[in-house]
């Protein structure tokens, strides 16, 4: 009898601290998490003012951009600068990266996913070291080949040549790489059905499990994309004509003075900008795809 007034008491004075206790931790994950977020609008802010320095600089005077380079407002609004971005090559240095990246990214598409398919399902003497190659290859620094190209492009006669800057592109060795884990991670079992059937190992991953590889086909496009358009390396020792120039090469001749003397930074970042814009929409386009990876074809699979 008498241990039920002291169980009461207990409970009554525990009551009031335990909401307390409760509140504060409440207080203190709410304070937590404005942190948290005020951290994360700051370094957004880092990455995107200079693209809203390169935006606003664009329609700036020459003397406005000198004189007020971080402005975010043009003292004197202009579309000058690409006025003169469509009388110089800007419009053939943009359809020659259009070109090129386009064959680039199918070539890639196609190459890759038959090698990772191969290394990921056919046994074939020499499959192990073939693969220990491929990721050799990743980690060479691509300046490292760049001599070595140029002189195997020379060789075979298709130096400063459309064939040149898109041929040796047509496949990566990451790629391969993105391609065969994918592809590992696929039950062996769903192919069983079509051999049962008699379809040829070519009919089985076209039509079996190329299919369900589209996430990891996505993230290799857009990565494919992004590699080929925004390439310089390769495009510098594969020609030499300006009429082959493309985005990076005239871009880079851009911030050399080829159109002239002084900073030019309206122009500068006038041709940077426009160049900026294909990769940006190619990325939010299949944003969703690339950032969920290759999950949801091994779930189905």
């Amino acid at each position: 009898m008498s241990t039920h007034p002291q169980l009461a008491d207990t409970d009554t004075a525990d009551g009031p601290h335990a909401a307390r206790g409760k509140g504060n931790r409440i207080r203190h994950g709410g304070l937590t998490r404005a942190l948290g977020y005020t951290a994360l609008v700051i370094v957004a802010m880092l990455y995107i003012y200079p693209f809203l320095i390169q935006l606003a600089t664009s329609f700036k005077t020459d003397a406005d951009a000198t004189n007020n380079p971080l402005s975010l407002w043009p003292q004197h609004f202009t579309t000058a600068a690409f006025s003169r971005l469509a009388e110089a090559d800007y419009p053939r240095w943009f359809a020659n990266s259009v070109v090129v990246a386009v064959l680039v990214t199918a070539g890639r598409v196609f190459f890759d996913s038959l090698a990772g398919y191969a290394l990921a399902r056919l046994r074939f003497p020499g499959r192990g070291a073939l693969f220990a190659a491929v990721i050799a290859v990743m980690a060479v620094p691509g300046v490292v080949l760049l001599i070595p190209k140029f002189l195997v492009l020379n060789q075979v006669g298709i130096y400063d040549s459309y064939a040149g800057m898109i041929v040796p592109l047509l496949a990566d060795a990451a790629g391969v790489f993105i391609m065969k884990q994918f592809f590992e991670s696929i039950p062996a079992s769903v192919e069983e059905a079509a051999r049962i059937d008699g379809a040829s190992t070519f009919r089985t991953f076209w039509s079996i499990v190329l299919p369900m590889a589209r996430p990891a086909l996505l993230t290799l496009t857009i990565l494919s994309f992004q590699g080929s358009w925004n390439e310089l390396g390769h495009f510098i020792v594969s020609r030499q004509s300006p009429e082959l120039n493309t985005l990076t090469t005239g871009v880079a001749s851009l911030v050399s003075g080829q159109l002239g003397s002084g900073n030019q930074y309206p122009l500068k970042l006038a041709a940077t900008l426009l160049m900026t814009i294909p990769v940006a929409l190619v990325f939010f386009a299949f944003q969703r795809h690339f950032v969920r990876g290759g999950t949801s074809g091994a779930t189905k699979g």
